[in-house]
């Protein structure tokens, strides 16, 4: 049975293609994180654009402080329960800590995720070294989302979860990687955490769509954790979080005012910005 052919011709599966034009005409692209199949129904119904199942996972699923406990296992079992909940949104689904140390390991475990888990895409923490894996497995014609600034399985190395990109030798060098990383062949940038003007720089200076969580107003759009935007985590959240809860019905209501908040350009305001 050709399933693909069975949905509902009114609402097309987004794809890299519709991400691009999506750039091109100015329409922003909104995004969140999704680790099971009730909240990826959720989402799908939201219209919500693009699903990350992150390695976040590690903190607002299984507890741990970082994500550096998350294992492909873990990433390939939450993917796949994600899948079997959406339709339109597009897919991309986190290579974990140390999975792509090697060539050979991030295509086997990009495989897995494709294969096994339902992903569309991998994203990986790119570092200076990681331009090497983008190309390595776009030239296999694997889909790869890039991560620059902030990169939360590196917080052992830098410090903790800190701004990226304040200084302007830092700003040059994100923005330096980022153009490295699209000729590689990454099809999309995430910024992670850095000040929104180098937000729009970098938007600017890259072809690919780029989207932006605590990152500025001006990337082509916007992804936060959704148990954070639901209200959901407790405790103090990072200060590009805004509570869509608040005034919502239900969580259906507030993921569709995340959604339409991003798409008019009033998510995220000058107070979520560094």
């Amino acid at each position: 049975m050709y399933t693909h052919l069975q949905r509902d011709a009114s609402r097309p599966p987004v794809t890299l293609a519709t991400l691009a034009r999506m750039k091109a005409d100015g329409e922003k692209i909104a995004s969140l994180t999704c680790y099971d199949a009730s909240f990826a129904v959720l989402l799908d119904a939201a219209d919500v654009d693009v699903v990350l199942v992150g390695d976040s996972l590690g903190m607002v699923i299984q507890g741990h402080n970082t994500t550096v406990p998350v294992t492909m296992d873990h990433m390939v079992y939450h993917s796949a329960a994600v899948a079997r909940g959406l339709h339109r949104p597009f897919l991309i689904a986190d290579l974990p800590f140390m999975s792509y140390p090697s060539q050979t390991q991030a295509l086997e475990h990009s495989v897995r995720l494709m294969q096994e888990g339902g992903a569309q895409m991998v994203k990986l923490e790119s570092g200076g070294k990681q331009t090497e894996i983008v190309e390595f497995l776009a030239s296999h014609d694997i889909a790869v989302c890039a991560h620059v600034g902030l990169k939360p399985q590196s917080v052992h190395k830098t410090g903790g979860f800190r701004v990226q990109g304040r200084e302007r030798e830092t700003a040059a060098r994100l923005l330096e990687e980022a153009r490295r990383l699209e000729s590689a062949g990454a099809d999309i940038v995430l910024l992670e955490c850095i000040p929104a003007t180098l937000g729009k720089a970098i938007t600017a200076a890259l072809h690919v769509p780029v989207i932006g969580i605590g990152a500025g107003p001006d990337t082509d759009g916007q992804i936060l954790v959704t148990y954070d935007m639901l209200d959901i985590t407790t405790g103090r959240k990072p200060r590009f979080v805004r509570n869509f809860m608040d005034g919502a019905r239900n969580n259906l209501e507030a993921l569709q005012q995340y959604v339409r908040a991003v798409k008019q350009g009033e998510y995220p305001a000058p107070e979520h910005c560094f």
